[in-house]
C-alpha cells in the first residue's frame, strides 16, 4: 500500500488533473461549438493518424467497447467528419478515414495542443520534455481495471 501522506505524489496527482484541464480546454471549446466532446476528439485524432483504420482496430487502440464507441462514431459519420468504407480485402471490415472537413477540424484541435506543448517544452528545455514523455509512456502501459 502506498503511503497517502507523500506530498510529492499528491502534488503530482493535482498537477496532472490541472495540466489535463489546460491541455483540453481549448479543444473542448472548439468541439462544444459543434455539440461534440472529448470522445469525438479521440476518434478524430486516431483516425487522422491512421487513415483506413478498421473499426475494430480503432476500438482496440482506444481500449473501449463497441457500445462506447458506436454512438460518437456514428455521429461523426453523420456529420460527414469521418468516412466509412468497405475494405477491399474483406467486405466485412469497415475502414475509417477523415473527410476534408474532419481533417480540418482535427488539425485545429491538434494544433492547439501542439502549440501548448511546444511552448512549455521550449520554456522548460528538452531534458524536461524527454522526462515528461518518459513518464507519460510509462503511465500509458499501466492500465488497471
Amino acid at each position: 500500500m502506498v503511503d497517502q501522506n507523500k506530498p510529492e505524489l499528491l502534488e503530482s496527482i493535482e498537477l496532472f488533473y490541472f495540466a489535463y484541464r489546460a491541455f483540453t480546454s481549448h479543444p473542448d471549446r472548439i468541439l462544444g461549438e459543434r455539440g461534440l466532446g472529448r470522445v469525438h476528439h479521440r476518434l478524430l485524432y486516431f483516425v487522422g493518424r491512421n487513415p483506413g483504420i478498421a473499426v475494430n482496430a480503432l476500438r482496440e487502440t482506444l481500449g473501449v467497447s463497441k457500445q462506447a464507441m458506436n454512438t460518437p462514431l456514428r455521429q461523426l459519420v453523420e456529420m460527414r467528419l469521418i468516412e466509412s468504407s468497405t475494405a477491399a480485402h474483406d467486405r466485412r471490415v469497415k475502414q475509417l478515414s477523415l473527410s476534408a472537413d474532419g481533417a480540418e477540424l482535427e488539425r485545429q484541435l491538434t494544433e492547439t495542443q501542439m502549440k501548448l506543448l511546444a511552448e512549455v517544452f521550449a520554456a522548460d528545455g528538452e531534458e524536461a520534455a524527454a522526462g515528461w514523455r518518459a513518464v507519460m509512456r510509462a503511465l500509458s502501459t499501466r492500465m488497471q481495471y
